[in-house]
């Protein structure tokens, strides 16, 4: 498997301009002085992708205590998108990135196993990203099942 450029803490997070579920336009720049955690999954309306997805919607009142907004980021279109928030009952943006640029940037796509096959395509991490735009965490090969609750007891939440 090839090596993706990957991200650790310290470094600036790669800015972003996404239409979201919604058919809104979300940018990095403007969740800034604020917490953020964007996670990346492969694909919308799949049995892992749905787990972590409720997972953090589960979780989200805790995290927003806590000070963190939530964002997912997929390759899937702002349509299928919005077929995942409303058939899940998500209430955090989900961003489509269809060009793959900023799933590059934050090293999330590349070659990854799948059912021990090597594919290439979304790799499911996950990046808390400080209120002054900096990586504090950036979690590659996550786990669906199970993710969000080690990443609140990594965060103290």
């Amino acid at each position: 498997m090839t090596d993706t450029n990957r991200l650790a803490a310290g470094a600036a997070a790669p800015d972003f301009d996404l239409t979201t579920d919604t058919g809104e336009r979300l940018h990095l720049k403007d969740l800034r002085g604020k917490h953020v955690i964007l996670y990346v999954y492969p694909a919308a309306l799949t049995p892992g992708c749905t787990t972590q997805a409720c997972d953090f919607r589960d979780s989200l009142d805790a995290l927003h205590v806590a000070g963190y907004q939530v964002v997912g980021l997929s390759k899937d279109s702002p349509e299928k998108l919005a077929k995942f928030r409303d058939k899940e009952h998500l209430t955090f943006p989900l961003a489509s990135n269809e060009d793959l640029d900023v799933l590059k940037a934050y090293g999330a796509y590349g070659e990854r196993k799948l059912y021990g096959k090597v594919v290439t395509g979304p790799i499911r991490s996950t990046f808390v990203i400080d209120p002054e735009g900096k990586i504090e965490h950036a979690m590659y090969n996550v786990k669906a099942t199970g993710h969000v609750a080690k990443l609140r007891r990594d965060l103290g939440i």
